[in-house]
């Protein structure tokens, strides 16, 4: 890890001041970068994937660690909330049960105790190649993605091209579900994008995860009132029990009728795409259908049709499609298989 100027902001308009120089380096991984948990900033800074000359705290900024409910139903999550407080908080459990198992699902107790909720939406790539310091892959400025025909165990078989990544992160397959917005704070003011178009896929720009410009930070995560945010669920598939990365993940929420029939339904894939796949053609067919095992099966074929596997992560497919199953089972109180 390289040498780095430490700075403590006192408020979200200092952060953004912070993370500006009178003269940027020219390699923008050498610019100032924010840090609230740290989890993922300082595992890149001892690869030295990020060299930043400065590092901001955000710790320090009072008021974005609260979690507010409003009296419609809405979720205002700030940045610095971290995973254990979300999981435990009792409105979320209750109203948002898939937003407090994704955060649960989230590596460790002690890891789940420091990381933030910015933080794990602006995870960088954990493909080995990004992370190994002398590899000089696509995302870092080379000329070839060396998963496409390398290891790619871990790596996308949805909406990869022409870098083969997978979004790390387990809040933000379950946020998208949920329709939820993000607050940005930078030095042209605030913004607010859906989180869904927070993210950037390859094909747009290869050398960005989302869509941060420089000295911005996220302040704020709305979640809005719904009526299939109660039915939701968000299901893991990993190869450890802790301290793992989805190979696979599901975020599913459902509005049934009284007459046991899909009136709505939000699905968004996990572990198997650069940003989180969201699946409209599966949302689409449930609409009007009894979650029957034949509807369950048809949705899971539905849920990748259009993936290409590389040549060492075809099992994702199966795999992808029991967990569009299971959660559709799950949220439909139906017994699982």
């Amino acid at each position: 890890m390289r040498s780095f100027e430490w700075v403590s902001a006192t408020s979200v308009g200092d952060a953004v001041k912070q993370l500006q120089l009178r003269k940027p380096p020219e390699d923008p991984d050498e610019g100032p970068r924010p840090m609230a948990g740290g989890q993922d900033l300082l595992t890149t800074m001892k690869d030295y994937v990020t060299r930043p000359v400065r590092v901001v705290n955000l710790k320090t900024i009072p008021g974005l660690d609260r979690i507010e409910t409003d009296p419609r139903g809405g979720l205002k999550i700030g940045a610095l909330v971290t995973m254990a407080q979300l999981e435990a908080h009792a409105d979320v459990g209750q109203k948002f049960p898939g937003l407090a198992e994704a955060a649960h699902s989230v590596a460790t107790p002690q890891i789940r105790n420091l990381g933030t909720v910015g933080g794990n939406l602006c995870q960088r790539p954990r493909c080995w190649y990004f992370r190994l310091e002398h590899v000089v892959c696509l995302r870092k400025g080379g000329d070839e993605c060396y998963a496409e025909s390398g290891e790619n165990k871990y790596n996308a078989i949805l909406g990869g091209g022409p870098s083969f990544i997978v979004h790390p992160s387990d809040l933000a397959p379950m946020l998208v579900a949920l329709e939820a917005t993000v607050s940005i704070a930078g030095p042209n003011g605030n913004r607010t994008l859906p989180l869904e178009k927070f993210f950037v896929l390859p094909s747009e720009d290869y050398r960005r995860e989302n869509a941060l410009e420089p000295a911005e930070i996220i302040t704020h995560i709305q979640v809005p009132p719904s009526s299939f945010a109660a039915q939701s669920t968000y299901l893991k598939f990993k190869e450890r029990s802790s301290l793992d990365f989805a190979l696979s993940a599901v975020a599913a929420a459902i509005e049934v009728g009284p007459d046991r029939k899909v009136r709505q339904a939000r699905m968004v894939l996990g572990g198997v795409a650069p940003v989180p796949w969201r699946v409209p053609k599966v949302e689409a067919f449930l609409a009007g259908k009894a979650l029957e095992p034949a509807t369950l099966a048809e949705a899971g074929r539905l849920a990748l049709r259009g993936a290409e596997p590389l040549s060492k992560n075809g099992y994702k497919v199966p795999l992808t499609q029991a967990l569009v199953r299971r959660a559709l089972a799950k949220v439909g109180g139906l017994k699982q298989g």
